[in-house]
């Protein structure tokens, strides 16, 4: 019986350590009216979106509801086949494969490697079966439940904190913070390299979003694992995360480090989703920025920039011409054509550490 065991320390060909590229992504639904169900529009929910992620990172996905985080991380899995674009993995044994072009067979092969953490755990358990059931069935449909399937089950509730004794039970009989580290549990069951968290705490209390996240954190670092964490509530990305992405209608609109995106946004999106997070230290005093309007329908976004409607600092450009994913410093790209210019506001470190 195989145990929760580390990656192996990554082993990167010519000092490549990216685990995945995506490039151009892109998720269109078709918008249907009628008995006759007719194709009346399309729902651009992803629309190009491009990235690379370094083995052992967590990088942070934010942004609105509707933004089209959920459906990011549904493609990249492919729980959703993708419109277009490439979705590049490097497997453990170093070989690249591009997940769009996998058939279906090749597809569960990879998912041992890439798994999901899904957002509410009152919904992703099936409440007909016991925990142990629950926890096993990866092991079973991927033909891996050799020997006592029983004591790999309490090896990995004990690795979540749960006591192997309930492992009898079923989810109704359990807090939502312990549903979800029953669903964490699933998702370790095969090892992966790469997961998928599909906000894991938003569904929680606050006291239990702690505790998720302390649990996900101490996973990271014990299994080496990388992480795509899906949230739309900084105040929770920025402790978990190495690098943060921030979307808005289909679109990647800037993408930076952690502490340079909170310190330094310069996209006014991100200022406006950084003025919203209520800072660690009282003395600190941020502007609140009040995004006027509302989102932008993915089946019929603005022309030009997305954001330009409800954005203060629109010029007459903005309307015209899609803005270029620029980069502003190392690691710091951002989508406006007013990025090198705006002094927009961020958290101010260095006043924290004096006051």
């Amino acid at each position: 019986m195989a145990a929760i065991k580390p990656q192996p320390e990554a082993m990167p060909q010519n000092g490549d350590d990216i685990i995945l590229k995506v490039k151009d992504l892109k998720m269109h639904f078709p918008l249907r009216q009628g008995m006759l169900q007719r194709r009346v529009g399309t729902i651009k929910a992803v629309d190009g979106l491009s990235f690379e992620l370094r083995e052992q990172e967590v990088m942070g996905l934010v942004g609105e509801s509707g933004c089209g985080k959920t459906t990011v991380g549904r493609t990249l899995l492919r729980l959703y086949d993708p419109t277009g674009g490439e979705v590049l993995y490097r497997r453990a044994d170093g070989s690249w494969v591009d997940v769009v072009q996998l058939s279906n067979r090749e597809m569960k092969d990879l998912r041992k490697e890439m798994r999901m953490i899904f957002q509410d755990p009152f919904s992703s358990l099936n409440p007909r079966l016991t925990v142990r059931d629950i926890i096993a069935e990866p092991l079973i449909i991927h033909k891996q439940a050799r020997g006592n399937v029983s004591a790999r089950v309490a090896e990995l509730m004990q690795a979540v904190g749960l006591k192997p004794a309930y492992m009898g039970r079923y989810p109704h009989e359990f807090s939502g913070g312990q549903r979800q580290r029953i669903g964490v549990a699933r998702t370790l069951a095969l090892n992966p390299r790469l997961i998928v968290a599909d906000e894991p705490v938003s569904a929680l209390d606050v006291s239990v979003q702690a505790q998720v996240l302390n649990l996900l954190q101490s996973l990271k670092d014990e299994l080496r694992l990388t992480f795509i964490f899906i949230s739309h509530d900084l105040s929770v990305v920025e402790h978990i995360c190495d690098r943060i992405a921030v979307m808005y209608v289909g679109k990647l609109v800037e993408l930076a480090p952690t502490e340079e995106l909170l310190r330094n946004p310069k996209h006014p999106y991100t200022e406006a989703l950084v003025s919203a997070v209520p800072p660690a230290d009282p003395l600190l005093k941020m502007e609140r920025i009040i995004l006027e309007g509302d989102v932008p329908s993915p089946a019929n976004p603005p022309s030009g920039c997305v954001f330009h409607p409800r954005c203060r600092y629109a010029q007459d450009i903005c309307q015209e011409e899609t803005p270029p994913l620029t980069e502003i410093g190392p690691g710091h790209v951002a989508r406006c054509h007013f990025a090198e210019e705006l002094d927009l506001q961020g958290v101010d470190y260095a006043a924290a550490e004096t006051s």
